[in-house]
């Protein structure tokens, strides 16, 4: 259930297949996500119809091959795991892609059980009086 969102400058095919599945390895790590649990879009930009900017805020220089990924998920975890999965992400991109750790730009984004629908008009993790729960296993 996390959707993942990463975007980069510049980079081919195979790269995009790396970063998506080191952060789909890391958040099964860190945080119990089953590892078939996986939905992302994946967005390589040309520098010309598509971009991305960046600073060195705070105090972090970064080049052009500079990620940004964007997770949403069910709220309810520490900061501890939290931690543990930047961490984590930092250290399989790098491992698996060469990207160095200082360009690697992750943001969180929480939502409740109501907020997702996987499909059939229904809302899995919430479902109103009368809707199947679906099938849908709880968070870790």
């Amino acid at each position: 259930m996390p959707f993942v969102r990463i975007d980069t400058l510049g980079t081919d095919p195979a790269r995009l297949d790396a970063l998506g599945q080191a952060v789909q390895d890391a958040l099964v790590e860190s945080l119990g996500i089953p590892p078939e649990d996986r939905f992302q879009v994946l967005t390589g930009h040309d520098g010309v119809t598509g971009t991305l900017r960046h600073g060195d805020y705070p105090g972090i220089h970064r080049d052009d091959s500079l990620v940004f990924i964007a997770i949403t998920l069910r709220a309810g975890r520490d900061a501890d795991l939290k931690r543990a999965m930047y961490r984590r992400i930092a250290e399989l991109v790098h491992e698996r892609t060469g990207t160095e750790p200082r360009n690697v730009f992750v943001t969180l984004t929480e939502n409740g059980s109501a907020d997702w629908s996987f499909g059939h008009g229904l809302a899995q993790y919430a479902p109103a009086d009368g809707e199947p729960a679906g099938a849908l296993p709880e968070r870790p």
